[in-house]
């Protein structure tokens, strides 16, 4: 089970053998019980059976050997930006997209008792960033771990009054400790939208009547304006892109790739011609799936 602290080895036990018993109904997700994937799973999905794993890897690994149905994976923060290495995991997976779910993130910082002082707060480095200011003001020095979940069992492990975490109430629950203070993340909006990726992708055409969104990442010649010239189809029949992110293929600096998500479908007349259009000015098209909108944009 990787190096999960003992406090959560137990129930990291007990989930993986129910998911084992009836793999349709398991979703996967990085992180410990208790963690905000965790809760995502339980909210998309009331009946799924959530199957924890140690690492995004493990978790897409669990998709693709057949020991869950999907995955649940984080892909950006409101405060944090970026969550997942997406744009490198997704083009390895062979996994598609199948749907979006946006998740409030609250945070709450707990610990063996309410009393303290508190020396240090343990959690994970995106959760440290969102509590940044309220951890500055309490004078407590953030130390990072692998989840936020992971950090409270952990805690709970040290046996320290001097330790806190900063994770979901959730987590408190799970590990037998008090919440000091609930709502401790900096901004009162803080979101994490999640992707839900299968194996198979969902049939575009079963989107029909309903908003879509797409994902796909691309790389586009190397030859002047071809970013301008592959973005011109979009604009010239009007698909709405919503995201568009560069990051470079290799070590060499030599092949940038772009991850974007537009509104529709393959199969709307103007999303097929804006797409036949990208793929004239570039190299590569690799496409992640449509699936159903779950937040309006813009």
């Amino acid at each position: 089970m990787d190096s999960y602290p003992a406090p959560a080895l137990a129930l990291v036990e007990k989930m993986h053998a129910a998911a084992a018993q009836d793999p349709a109904r398991a979703i996967a997700f990085q992180g410990a019980p208790g963690a905000n994937s965790h809760r995502a799973v339980n909210e998309w999905d009331p009946a799924a059976l959530p199957l924890p794993c140690y690492s995004f890897i493990g978790a897409i690994e669990a998709v693709k050997e057949g020991r869950a149905a999907c995955a649940m994976i984080p892909i950006e923060n409101s405060q944090a930006g970026r969550v997942a290495d997406i744009h490198f995991l997704l083009p390895e997976s062979g996994l598609f997209i199948v749907g979006e779910h946006f998740l409030p993130i609250h945070h709450a910082l707990m610990a063996l008792d309410e009393e303290g002082p508190f020396d240090a707060a343990y959690s994970h480095p995106h959760a440290l960033s969102q509590s940044r200011h309220y951890l500055r003001d309490k004078g407590i020095v953030p130390l990072s771990h692998a989840d936020t979940a992971g950090a409270a069992a952990h805690v709970a492990e040290l046996g320290d009054p001097s330790i806190a975490a900063i994770a979901p109430a959730l987590a408190a629950d799970l590990y037998g400790l008090k919440i000091v203070e609930e709502n401790v993340e900096d901004a009162e909006d803080n979101t994490t939208r999640f992707v839900v990726l299968a194996r198979e992708p969902l049939d575009p055409a079963s989107l029909k009547g309903q908003e879509a969104m797409t994902t796909f990442v691309f790389e586009v010649k190397n030859i002047p304006a071809a970013l301008y010239k592959a973005m011109g189809g979009f604009a010239t029949n009007g698909v709405n892109m919503t995201k568009l992110e560069s990051y470079q293929k290799g070590a060499s600096f030599a092949a940038t790739m772009f991850y974007a998500d537009i509104i529709g479908a393959p199969g709307d007349p103007a999303v097929d011609r804006a797409l036949e259009e990208l793929r004239f000015h570039c190299k590569s098209v690799q496409m992640f799936g449509s699936y159903p909108l779950a937040r309006k944009r813009g």
